[in-house]
């Protein structure tokens, strides 16, 4: 998925949990990171870290969503950087499965 992450035009990212993601420059730019290495290594509670209070039931519903029914969605999510401020945004999530593991793949639209 090197093409994707490097070449698309949107924020993306892959979760399968607080300490296995990954995302690309412009995700980790989006949120204030450096690098999307630094992004990477916050190993806290995801919801608690990256999403506005607001928007964190309807994104873990609907990755919970992804994952139990393999179906995809768009909804609008304010995600928290680094310095605390917020950026709203269309997100899309696409589940997929590797190696056994489901997964989401996020593409971020900033508003």
């Amino acid at each position: 998925m090197a093409d994707v992450f490097e070449e698309s035009k949107q924020g993306v990212y892959v979760y399968l949990d607080d300490a296995n993601k990954v995302c690309n420059k412009r995700f980790a730019s989006m949120l204030g990171y450096s690098s999307p290495k630094e992004w990477s290594e916050v190993n806290e509670n995801f919801p608690e870290v990256f999403v506005s209070p607001k928007d964190r039931h309807a994104l873990v519903s609907t990755y919970q969503r992804a994952m139990n029914d393999m179906v995809g969605s768009t909804i609008s999510i304010s995600w928290r950087r680094k310095d605390g401020k917020e950026v709203r945004t269309t997100t899309m999530l696409v589940p997929f499965v590797y190696e056994g593991h489901r997964m989401a793949l996020h593409f971020i639209t900033q508003e």
